[in-house]
């Protein structure tokens, strides 16, 4: 079973400045001309089908110095609070895994086969 992918883009215009610069370089690996120009942008995307954890970190390094960044899952298309919370539990777009497999959800028991068969996920509990 396949982890769901997610996406970190720009959240708005962000004004240019050396850490902003920096640390838009540093998740994208652009070079600080192309990073202005996606802060300049507002709607760039800086980040596709990554895993949660890279995801999430990039956000939060992106944050701390001011840039407006959204976390979408792939799955679901659902975006990720910015306080890192998780979304609340509802209908998962997801297609290859249930709804409570996806990180981006804050279920925390699942009853699906695979959960039944070989245990549950970490973080889960059997129903």
């Amino acid at each position: 079973m396949e982890d769901p992918q997610f996406t970190v883009a720009l959240a708005g215009v962000s004004p240019r400045g050396a850490a902003r610069l920096k640390a838009v370089r540093r998740v994208t690996g652009l070079s600080l001309w192309h990073s202005g120009q996606v802060l300049d942008s507002g709607t760039a995307t800086l980040l596709a089908d990554v895993p949660f954890e890279l995801a999430e970190a990039a956000a939060r390094e992106l944050r701390r110095v001011g840039v407006a960044v959204a976390v979408r899952c792939g799955a679901c298309r659902r975006t990720l609070p910015e306080d890192g919370a998780s979304v609340e539990p509802g209908p998962c777009a997801g297609r290859y895994f249930p709804t409570a497999h996806c990180q981006a959800n804050s279920l925390t028991s699942c009853d699906c086969s695979y959960c039944v068969e070989y245990g549950p996920l970490p973080g889960h509990s059997e129903r």
